[in-house]
């Protein structure tokens, strides 16, 4: 029995056993004793990862694969399927920390991104396997085309790693691009604590009109009279870094 890749569900099955290896031995186990794998598919990295120390959890949502890994890894009983990853409440699923891994559908990649950002205090790290573009723009640097919101939003919270490029040939069916896989490791939220829908608020609207400087494109928040000459609003989004926008936030709160 094989499992049929779904267009509508963004498949692509990873076919090298090599790579699926190296994206699950890029997964710190150092302190979790539950993962949870998105989009496991055929279970190419599923295998690797119930020879770890943990309790392997799977997300997904094609009755077909589920077939096929309850048949091949008697590991996997009715427990430890979530369903829509998208749909899950972590915090309620699990009640102490898990970390995420996965090649994850590319039609939903940046919707399980900001899911994870919403989990921050339950998601201690994340490995995945993404479309190339969107990994570069998790992991992207200020003054470059790729830095923006989900660039800022992410590094916020987590420490980003690109790990390595995957060439399109090694998976059924091939992708048009090719892929990336990145690590995430939570970092300690320094200077965000309590001003996160703020911070959202302004990286946002910065973004939303990134040609222009901060002063035109933050007018939709109705800038605090004591900002409207600060030294920012004469740059544009993207010369900002992660921690000037943090600072930013709490001189915003401040003069709230």
């Amino acid at each position: 029995m094989s499992v049929r890749a779904k267009k509508h569900l963004g498949q692509h099955f990873l076919t090298d056993e090599n790579i699926a290896k190296k994206i699950v031995d890029s997964l710190s186990m150092n302190h979790y004793q539950k993962i949870l794998e998105v989009g496991p598919g055929m279970g190419v990295l599923t295998k690797y990862l119930l020879e770890k120390e943990a309790e392997i959890f799977v997300a997904e949502i094609d009755k077909e694969s589920i077939d096929y890994l309850q048949q091949h890894y008697e590991k996997l009983d009715e427990a430890h399927f979530t369903g829509d990853f998208l749909k899950l409440n972590l915090e309620d699923q699990f009640k102490s920390q898990v970390a995420i891994i996965g090649n994850f559908p590319y039609n939903i990649s940046s919707q399980i991104l900001f899911k994870i950002i919403d989990y921050y205090d339950h998601v201690p790290e994340m490995v995945g396997m993404f479309q190339k573009e969107v990994a570069e723009r998790t992991a992207a640097v200020p003054r470059t085309k790729a830095y923006g919101i989900l660039s800022v939003l992410v590094q916020a919270l987590y420490d980003v790693d690109y790990l390595f490029t995957v060439h399109e040939n090694v998976f059924n069916p091939p992708p048009k691009v090719k892929s990336g896989v990145i690590r995430l490791t939570r970092n300690p939220k320094e200077g965000l604590v309590g001003n996160e829908v703020l911070f959202k608020k302004i990286v946002k609207a910065g973004f939303g009109q990134r040609r222009k400087k901060l002063s035109n494109s933050l007018k939709v928040l109705e800038i605090p009279e004591a900002l409207q000459t600060h030294i920012f609003m004469d740059k544009r989004a993207e010369e900002l870094s992660i921690a000037d926008f943090i600072s930013f936030t709490q001189e915003w709160k401040d003069a709230m």
